[in-house]
């Protein structure tokens, strides 16, 4: 005697109640449509929670709904198009174990019946209710005969069919449950997938948000081996809203906090934590990392990431992504408007007439066409800014460590110093190499043309502010942008640096990519990256880790071993899945010096003691089975 599975169907094997979008296809065009909808709705409702009888909730929403036998097909073809997704994912379970699957609903065999056919469940194993037609084809009521049109229907119907071993339920309303509260199904697991109805969930042996969990809990064949909902995402420091809401519908489960956490907090925090993001204030250091006892993967909602130990997240088999290019635009519009602001001495005039006093003069003040910009790394934002810089009439003059190419009719210098000679405004747009630390100095201000201005949007610590400041006040400069500072607070409030009251300096609170543009698209670029990792074992564009794209498996299963590249370890990996007679459908290794990653595909079912032993391989850091 094995266990038997009794599946409702309105929003648990579709995302709708089927009488509902019957309503919206029988009521089209007619005024009262959406109020009748809103009333069938909480018809529904109340039926299903036990509030009224179900044979009263039937009997009013079939009363509203004038429909005829002519919506019954075009009803099927929408339903179709409305499967649960995790149950249209696992079709595999259905198919397997089809002998042990019945459906009980309170819907009706004309629109259930051809649904779950697709899904090998034969009419005799589903019950549920049936229309009365008229002469017209009319539905004008229901076999009232029907055990299952009374109010607990459900219990009796189970009752009737005395079925062997474990029963267990799953559905998504109170109705469902009554079975278990009944003595004749031994678990109910109420699915939350489409509706979350407090009722059933508060009375559940076990809520499922989707199908996966439910086949995980019961150890049964799944499109995925570790549910989603199981994966716990941790986001810090105010991360745009959108991320939360893509990494939710994915099936994950996010926890938002809106500011950074200390080091002491961060490490309780994260234990159990399988995907952390942060911005450039949470300290990811080697003590937090060693107390992420899951951690598998880092994104980083920004393009910096001198705050996270790469190397360590590497040794411990953590993936980082960050978002290198999705502010670029903001940071370079920025850098143009301080530029026209600082040449036309425009915040002098501003401050003055803030203060009450008018003061029309063009002293100081210059057009921007004509005159040399002096970009100093050629990246990403050092390239945007190069081709809108240009367009405005400015010559563009650019240096880089790296040979880059030239864009438009920007002209490279063979050395900073040339750069800085010849250029009327220098923008920095260098990396967070800690060699680059006062990059900007004395010396390198002393080379800049008298009257020059200094633009900073890239990291704090690579201008030396005690020369910036000297330069200025001794008027070697002519004003300067500094949106970044060597040491930063960790949350808004007060701030102090030398810079405060110097004229004709623009200061800024680290907001060069602080855009609602440029979040929305970090925060669809970094999920996308950390999702693509999680579901298919993608780490195209990590910082730290070999890159592999693959397509996501269907019908096989997908190994991941990560380990230390050293000489062996290959061969021991495959010894194991030969030991086990493994199918191997297809290998993908990429390695770096430290650091091998492999993904094994294996097209039919393997022992589960091959998991230990792969685990088990020297050397191994992190395995993990994708599906």
């Amino acid at each position: 005697m094995g266990r038997k599975y009794v599946f409702d169907f309105d929003s648990t094997l579709t995302r709708v109640e089927a009488l509902d979008v019957l309503a919206e296809m029988t009521l089209q065009g007619r005024v009262e449509r959406d109020e009748v909808i809103k009333e069938i709705q909480h018809i529904t409702n109340l039926g299903i929670d036990g509030d009224i009888s179900f044979t009263e909730s039937l009997e009013r929403r079939i009363r509203l709904l004038k429909a005829n036998k002519r919506h019954l097909a075009p009803l099927v073809k929408e339903l179709r198009k409305k499967i649960s997704k995790s149950i249209a994912s696992n079709k595999e379970f259905f198919e397997k174990y089809s002998d042990d699957i019945y459906v009980i609903s309170c819907g009706f065999k004309e629109f259930i019946d051809p649904i779950v056919k697709e899904y090998n469940i034969p009419s005799e194993r589903v019950y549920a209710n049936t229309f009365d037609f008229d002469e017209e084809g009319n539905i004008i009521g229901f076999d009232e005969d029907n055990v299952l049109a009374s109010h607990n229907g459900k219990i009796e119907c189970l009752r009737q069919l005395d079925l062997d071993g474990e029963v267990q339920v799953i559905g998504d309303g109170y109705s469902d449950y009554v079975m278990r509260e009944a003595g004749i199904a031994h678990k109910f697991f109420a699915y939350t997938e489409n509706v979350h109805r407090e009722k059933a969930a508060s009375n559940a042996d076990h809520v499922t948000p989707n199908l996966d969990e439910f086949l995980f809990v019961n150890d049964l064949p799944r499109n995925l081996s570790y549910p989603k909902n199981r994966i716990k995402i941790l986001l810090l420091e105010n991360v745009h809203p959108i991320a939360f809401d893509n990494l939710s519908e994915d099936g994950f489960s996010v926890e938002l906090i809106d500011r950074s956490l200390s080091e002491e907090d961060l490490i309780k925090k994260i234990k159990g934590v399988h995907v952390l993001g942060i911005r450039s204030k949470t300290q990811l250091t080697p003590r937090v990392l060693d107390a992420a006892n899951k951690l598998l993967v880092v994104g980083a909602f920004c393009i910096g990431t001198t705050q996270i130990d790469l190397n360590y997240c590497k040794k411990k088999g953590v993936v980082v992504f960050n978002a290198p290019y999705s502010n670029t635009r903001s940071v370079v519009e920025l850098a143009i408007g301080e530029i026209i602001m600082l040449m036309r001495n425009v915040f002098p005039r501003s401050v003055e007439i803030h203060q009450g006093e008018w003061n029309k003069t063009a002293k100081n003040s210059k057009e921007v066409r004509g005159k040399n910009l002096g970009i100093v790394g050629y990246g990403n934002i050092g390239k945007q800014l190069s081709v809108l810089a240009e367009a405005i009439g400015m010559r563009v003059y650019y240096y880089d460590l790296e040979d880059r190419l030239a864009l438009g009719n920007a002209v490279k210098c063979n050395s900073l110093e040339d750069l800085l000679n010849v250029s009327d405004v220098v923008s920095l747009h260098i990396d967070d190499n800690k060699s680059n630390r006062n990059f900007i100095g004395e010396r390198e201000i002393n080379q800049m043309r008298d009257s020059a201005i200094l633009i900073n949007l890239s990291r704090g610590f690579v201008v030396d502010i005690p020369a910036l400041v000297n330069a200025l006040n001794r008027n070697k400069l002519a004003g300067a942008a500094i949106d970044v500072f060597p040491e930063e607070p960790g949350s808004n409030g007060a701030f102090k640096t030398a810079l405060q009251g110097i004229p004709n300096v623009i200061l800024t609170p680290h907001i060069g990519g602080s855009t609602e543009e440029a979040q929305m698209n970090i925060a669809d670029f970094v999920p996308n990256k950390i999702m693509d990792y999680i579901n298919s074992g993608n780490t195209v564009d990590a910082l730290n880790f070999p890159n592999i794209r693959l397509p996501k498996q269907t019908n096989a299963h997908r190994f991941l071993h990560i380990h230390r590249n050293l000489p062996g370890v290959m061969a021991k990996i495959n010894d194991v899945l030969a030991h086990f007679e493994m199918n191997i459908s297809g290998q993908y290794l990429s390695t770096d010096k430290e650091l091998g990653y492999v993904i094994t595909d294996l097209d039919k079912d393997y022992n589960k003691e091959v998991i230990q032993a792969l685990k088990k391989v020297e050397h191994t850091i992190k395995f993990r089975v994708l599906y």
